[in-house]
């Protein structure tokens, strides 16, 4: 039998009929209107933070996400050696508003079975005014509390990865000790920042970071965690920049952290400068060197920034590389 050919508007003629053969259903969805002057990002404060659980090899993942917030004109942050119109001429290409973007935080709990390592705390207490700051809630929702935690691993000391180590002068994670990396640690802690642009910084790991610095490990490229997760120098976005390789029964998953900050504007261009990047010369070559290695070895990534729940991996381009969203591969 030969199907007969539908155009657009015969296929808006059958939209229309539908609408008609359904108005109690129509006055049924206009009974709850819409709140005109909510935002998306303040609705989703309003409910449980997002979670996001996986299985690598024998090592169960669990992201969550510690808040997200629009972030301004995307070109004051990305491209900053670009202009403006190039800029948005990316985004546009991407379906994205070139006026504003979404900035959103991902700290990662990794079981291993032996360990519960966490990787970045959120913007803690700092952030709950702006509706951050929920990691110790998403680690609830996803069935682990504060206590359960062993290692806190610290892959660079920016604010939104340090925020959450603190509650009310106290360590949030009691039983845990902590890793970090060791050049990361000196440049933040150093009396030699007092006065400069890095000020707030150091005065932030003074109060969250170098109380916990009797329980800390400080490690350097190449160097083990915990068994099956080993750390890899990736400097540029700050002085010690940290990232770290994970391997479970055959699978693999680096954890990027703010290598790249955006998943177009940082990955598509790696070499367009980034505000907040310390070295941007560095962190461009480093966006480089880690984002060759994944896409040459089809590893899987999560990267702090990306969109949640922030896992995938990179295809190479002509000018960079194209993000590729995590879909069903760790649940074969």
């Amino acid at each position: 039998m030969t199907m007969p050919k539908l155009g657009r508007r015969a296929l808006l003629g059958s939209a229309g009929l539908g609408m008609l053969a359904a108005p109690a259903i129509v006055r049924a969805q206009a009974a709850a209107p819409v709140a005109q002057d909510t935002t998306q990002l303040e609705i989703n404060r309003a409910m449980p933070p997002e979670t996001h659980r996986f299985k690598l090899g024998d090592f169960e993942v669990l992201v969550v996400k510690d808040g997200a917030r629009p972030s301004g004109a995307p070109n004051e942050t990305f491209g900053t050696n670009q202009s403006a119109a190039d800029v948005a001429a990316l985004l546009e290409e991407n379906f994205l508003p070139t006026d504003d973007f979404v900035n959103s935080f991902a700290p990662t709990l990794v079981n291993t079975g032996s360990d519960v390592v966490l990787f970045d705390t959120g913007l803690g207490p700092g952030g709950r005014a702006q509706g951050l700051g929920r990691l110790v809630e998403g680690l609830a929702a996803g069935g682990y509390s504060p206590e359960d935690v062993t290692v806190v691993v610290i892959t660079h000391m920016h604010g939104d990865h340090i925020g959450g180590l603190m509650e009310d002068g106290k360590p949030t994670f009691p039983n845990a000790r902590y890793v970090a990396g060791q050049v990361e640690y000196d440049f933040w802690t150093d009396t030699a920042r007092v006065g400069t642009p890095a000020e707030n910084g150091h005065k932030g790991v003074l109060a969250n970071v170098q109380p916990l610095a009797e329980k800390m490990t400080f490690i350097g490229d190449g160097a083990e965690v915990v068994s099956g997760i080993t750390g890899m120098a990736a400097f540029g976005h700050s002085p010690g920049h940290m990232i770290f390789n994970i391997e479970s029964a055959g699978r693999r998953l680096v954890l990027t952290a703010d290598t790249a900050n955006h998943f177009v504007l940082s990955l598509q261009r790696p070499d367009w400068e980034v505000r907040f990047d310390m070295d941007k010369e560095a962190a461009a070559e480093t966006r480089k060197t880690v984002f060759d290695m994944l896409a040459t070895d089809k590893v899987a990534f999560l990267g702090y920034h990306m969109p949640f729940p922030a896992v995938g991996y990179v295809e190479k381009q002509e000018t960079g590389y194209r993000f590729v969203p995590k879909s069903y591969q760790f649940e074969l």
